[in-house]
C-alpha cells in the first residue's frame, strides 16, 4: 500500500498519485513530496532509492526489522528509525510499531514495516497546521516526529496510572500476593520495551536539529524544540517509573517480611500459652505421689493452676501487643 502527497509553496496540490511521478514533481520548483511505503521490500525501494538517492545502507535499514531508534547521516539525506507506542489498558501490555524514514532536501519517505502505525493521525496533523506548510520537509518531519513523541508521552502516563494502582493494591488490607507480583512483572516487562524505544529519542531529535543538517529551518525550530522538550519528559518520567517499580517491588517484600514477623509472633505468643496447661497436666499425670495426689484438692489445684496462668500470660502478651 502506498500514499503519496505534494506540497507547492505550502500548499497541498495533489495525493496519491503513482511513486513514478515523484521525479516530475521534483523537478517543479518549490515542491515537497511525502511517500509512504507499508511493508516494502528492499526491491519496491530500488526504484525510489535510485530516484532520490538513497544510500543502499539505509534501503537495507529500513526494510530489516528491530532497528534501534536512530538518525544515520549520509550524503544528500538522511535515515530516521521511530518507533510508535500504544499500551493496552486492559492486558497491560506496550506493543510498538517500527517506522524508517528517508529524509532529503525535497522528500520525506516513510516506511512502515506494518499496519500497525497509523499514519492516519499523521495527516490530520498536516492537515491541522497548515502555517508551517511551506517549510516543506521539515514541516513534514515535524508532524510525523509529534505524533510519535506524544505517543511516547501518553504511554508513559498510562504506566504511571498503573505504577500508581499498584502502589493502592500493595498497601490492600488484604493483598493478593499471587496477583501483586504478577501485574509487577507486566509492568516491569512493559517499561522495559518502552524505555527501549524512548529514551533514544531525545538523542535523535537534538541530532536532527542540528544545523548542519539542516532538517529544521527558522520556522519550524521552536515547534522542533516542543518535541525535543516532550521527549526529554517522556524519558526522565520512563527512568522515574523503572526507579519507582523497583520501590513498589521493595516494598510489597518488606510487608510481606513483617505479616509474617507478625504472625510468627502470634503463634509462638498462643504456643506459649498452651505450654502452660501442658505443664501443668504433665506434672500432675506423674506416677509418683505429690501433694494433692488422689484427692480433688489435686484436681482443683492444678486447674486454678492452669487458668491462672494461662489467663496471666494472655493478658501479658495482649498488653505487649504481642497476640
Amino acid at each position: 500500500m502506498t500514499r503519496t502527497r505534494v506540497y507547492r509553496d505550502g500548499v497541498l496540490q495533489k495525493e496519491d498519485f503513482p511513486v513514478e511521478d515523484v521525479s516530475e514533481f521534483l523537478a517543479e520548483p518549490g515542491t515537497a513530496v511525502w511517500v509512504d511505503l507499508c511493508a516494502p521490500t528492499e526491491a519496491d525501494l530500488a526504484e525510489l532509492a535510485g530516484e532520490l538517492g538513497l544510500h543502499r545502507l539505509a534501503v537495507e535499514d529500513a526494510v530489516s526489522e528491530h532497528q534501534r531508534p536512530k538518525l544515520d547521516r549520509y550524503d544528500g539525506h538522511a535515515f530516521l528509525a521511530a518507533y510508535a507506542v500504544r499500551f493496552d489498558a486492559r492486558t497491560g501490555r506496550v506493543t510498538t510499531a517500527e517506522l524508517g524514514a528517508f529524509v532529503t532536501p525535497r522528500a520525506l519517505v516513510t516506511v512502515r514495516k506494518d499496519d500497525g502505525f497509523d499514519i492516519e493521525p499523521v495527516l490530520r496533523r498536516w492537515d491541522q497546521a497548515t502555517e508551517l506548510a511551506k517549510s516543506g520537509v521539515p514541516f513534514l518531519l515535524h508532524g510525523l516526529l509529534d505524533h510519535v513523541v506524544d505517543g511516547h508521552f501518553e504511554a508513559v502516563q498510562a504506566l504511571d496510572d498503573e505504577v500508581e494502582a499498584l502502589e493502592d493494591l500493595v498497601f490492600d488490607d488484604r493483598p493478593d500476593s499471587s496477583e501483586l507480583q504478577r501485574r509487577s512483572f507486566r509492568l516491569r516487562k512493559s517499561l522495559t520495551a518502552l524505555r527501549r524505544v524512548v529514551l533514544p529519542m531525545r538523542e535523535v531529535i537534538s541530532a536532527l536539529m542540528r544545523p548542519d543538517l539542516q532538517l529544521a529551518d527558522e520556522l519550524t525550530r521552536p515547534y522542533f524544540e516542543d518535541v525535543h522538550d516532550h521527549a526529554r519528559q517522556a524519558a526522565e518520567q520512563t527512568e522515574a517509573l523503572r526507579e519507582l517499580i523497583a520501590t513498589v517491588r521493595e516494598t510489597q517484600l518488606n510487608l510481606q517480611g513483617n505479616r509474617l514477623n507478625l504472625i510468627m509472633k502470634k503463634v509462638t505468643g498462643w504456643a506459649a500459652v498452651i505450654a502452660v496447661p501442658t505443664a501443668v497436666t504433665g506434672f500432675y499425670g506423674q506416677n509418683v505421689p505429690y501433694p494433692g495426689n488422689g484427692a480433688p484438692s489435686g484436681f482443683w489445684s492444678s486447674t486454678v493452676a492452669v487458668l491462672v496462668l494461662s489467663v496471666g500470660l494472655y493478658a501479658l502478651f495482649k498488653r505487649k501487643d504481642w497476640l
